[in-house]
């Protein structure tokens, strides 16, 4: 069982995160974090990597169901998603599956947000063209 739900188009990189925010967005999503890792590893350790960021996205609803099921649920929130750029012009969009992520706490109360969530996601992934 993958761990992550996962599409590769081609495009931009930035725009690719502009569409992938906006699909986000359709379905009922914040994104509150941006964490540009090409630019981290360089500052940091002055390394270069390719085009890859962490966008931190949250359904305010779903996320104060899970907080209502299990209040440690904040270590796992929010849901991350990632745009990468191995390949000039291929963009991978990757999002965390959220009822894998969940089994780990064994809580049957997540369940069901965990699947209506990962519904969600994987309805931005088909939004992306």
């Amino acid at each position: 069982m993958s761990y992550y739900i996962s599409k590769t188009i081609k495009g931009d990189f930035n725009q690719v995160i502009e569409k992938v925010t906006e699909q986000l967005k359709k379905e009922g999503f914040g994104v509150l974090t941006t964490i540009d890792m090409k630019a981290t590893l360089k500052n940091k350790l002055n390394v270069d990597f390719h085009n890859y960021q962490i966008l931190g996205a949250c359904n305010p609803p779903n996320a104060y169901k899970a907080l209502l099921a299990e209040d440690k649920i904040g270590l796992m929130l929010p849901c991350n998603v990632i745009v990468q750029e191995k390949e000039a012009g291929q963009i991978e969009v990757s999002a965390v599956d959220p009822v894998v992520s969940m089994m780990g706490v064994k809580n049957e109360g997540l369940e069901p947000v965990a699947v209506e969530v990962r519904d969600m996601l994987r309805k931005v992934m088909d939004g992306l063209a």
